[in-house]
């Protein structure tokens, strides 16, 4: 068995594709999409506006909409206001804020609501809809105002005021646990779970090498019992991918920044991650009966695994089907097991039901590999 682990470990470092596909690849993934993302928290949405008005007024309206936090005002000339509208129909701009010409008068008098107008484009409501919001704020801000100056010239008290223009509903936002997460706590733990399953790849290349070489039916004359031999084909690829998670997450920390949280619950998470995936690279290396099959199920497992278990994106985005389904996959557990200890401050105590589900998987693997041994054994080439 010890001979059989050193020789696959050198096949490992030796194969072709093999640092490309469990290293380099899903390196520059996390940093393609870490450099996207990176800057994501501190954006701001900027609202292209004309002022057809220019008051005193409009000046003090534009500058509350531009101090709310998030928002930047971008004036555009007034005499391009029928090229402006025109782009946000041909959907070049999101939206486009146009002040009338006597927005500060109505403002002042009081006499009627003072309309503006937001053009909008309506297959970009992400950008749009969270401008008609702020600006519906602001509105409604001026509107409390208007009040008040009517509550004051009615003769009521600034206690009376306030009372009466309070809110018979209080939000008070409580963080419980961990910090904010960022895209970037989605990305560089979802992408070393997704290429740990790319792992499949090189050990079906490995046990079909083997069979078609020979080298497997010289072993079924031996007294090499099929626990030994699949150990010895096991234990190489969970150490590969033993170093693949160090060397990414390591990556993330470093170069962005990620704050990984427990080291045991981490390192922990990986040993169980590194052996339920290579437990499932031993059932499909058996199972398969070529290369080009067995191409297709690792891709079907390690994209429609990371589509469905919510690596590329947070499961709680997801449909409720989805995310349901999302539940039998291995790559749902292990996602949520990282983002326990790295967002929320999970320790070993809150992620063992993940570890349990991961090694579960890892189980299942195993079983099939053992009852499909002989049959993988009789199809050897001589």
């Amino acid at each position: 068995m010890a001979s059989i682990i050193r020789k696959e470990l050198k096949l490992l470092i030796k194969g072709k594709g093999n640092f490309f596909f469990l290293i380099l690849m899903p390196m520059l993934f996390i940093a393609l999409f870490g450099a996207v993302f990176s800057g994501l928290g501190n954006s701001t949405v900027a609202i292209d506006y004309v002022n057809q008005d220019n008051t005193a007024l409009t000046r003090t309206f534009l500058h509350d909409v531009g101090s709310i936090k998030g928002f930047a005002l971008q004036e555009e000339p007034a005499s391009s206001l029928a090229s402006q509208i025109q782009k946000v129909k041909d959907g070049k701009t999101a939206s486009l804020l146009v002040i009338p010409k006597g927005f500060g008068a109505r403002l002042e008098s009081g006499d009627g609501s003072a309309a503006l107008r937001l053009y909008v484009d309506p297959t970009s409501d992400s950008v749009s809809g969270p401008i008609e919001s702020a600006l519906n704020g602001v509105a409604n801000a001026y509107r409390m105002k208007r009040i008040a100056s009517v509550l004051v010239a009615a003769g009521r008290s600034p206690n009376q005021i306030g009372q009466i223009l309070r809110s018979p509903i209080a939000i008070h936002t409580v963080s419980v646990s961990g910090s904010g997460m960022t895209m970037l706590d989605q990305v560089v733990p979802g992408y070393t779970v997704m290429f740990v399953f790319f792992i499949i790849l090189s050990m079906m290349r490995s046990f079909l090498g083997e069979k078609e070489s020979g080298m497997l039916s010289r072993l079924r004359t031996t007294s090499l019992r099929p626990w030994h031999y699949l150990i010895g084909m096991w234990i190489p690829a969970i150490i590969a991918v033993l170093i693949q998670c160090v060397i990414l997450l390591a990556f993330g920390h470093f170069v962005f920044g990620i704050h990984l949280g427990d080291l045991t619950a981490i390192a922990l998470l990986v040993i169980s991650l590194a052996i339920c995936g290579t437990g499932i690279g031993l059932a499909i290396s058996l199972l398969v009966r070529g290369e080009n099959q067995g191409r297709g199920i690792t891709m079907l497992i390690a994209m429609g695994g990371a589509a469905l278990g919510g690596l590329w994106v947070p499961s709680q985005l997801m449909p409720p089907i989805v995310q349901t389904i999302g539940r039998f996959t291995p790559q749902y557990w292990a996602q949520q097991g990282f983002q326990d200890v790295m967002l929320r401050g999970g320790h070993v105590g809150s992620t063992w039901q993940m570890m349990a589900v991961l090694l579960a998987f890892r189980v299942i693997g195993l079983m099939v590999a053992l009852l499909r041994f002989r049959s993988f054994m009789r199809t050897a080439t001589n």
